[in-house]
């Protein structure tokens, strides 16, 4: 048996309203998982940031920016 290890990701999106939402938590095994979910809850949205990314640069010791992925 093999466990599904499920974490929350933070994103930053545009509503297809124009309303930005900063701390959206989505849960997911993996990034292009909780990105899925995320599409699936606010259609039409754009991505404008995945804040997990500057988390895990910072951790790695990268410069800030470095693996970050900006969208739209």
């Amino acid at each position: 048996m093999q466990l599904s290890v499920t974490r929350k990701f933070p994103f930053r999106i545009r509503t297809r309203a124009g309303l930005v939402v900063d701390s959206l938590l989505i849960p997911g095994r993996d990034v292009a998982d909780a990105e899925r979910k995320v599409h699936q809850l606010y259609r039409d949205c754009v991505i404008l940031e995945n804040q997990s990314s500057q988390a895990e640069a910072s951790v790695s010791g990268s410069p800030p920016g470095t693996v970050q992925r900006q969208y739209g």
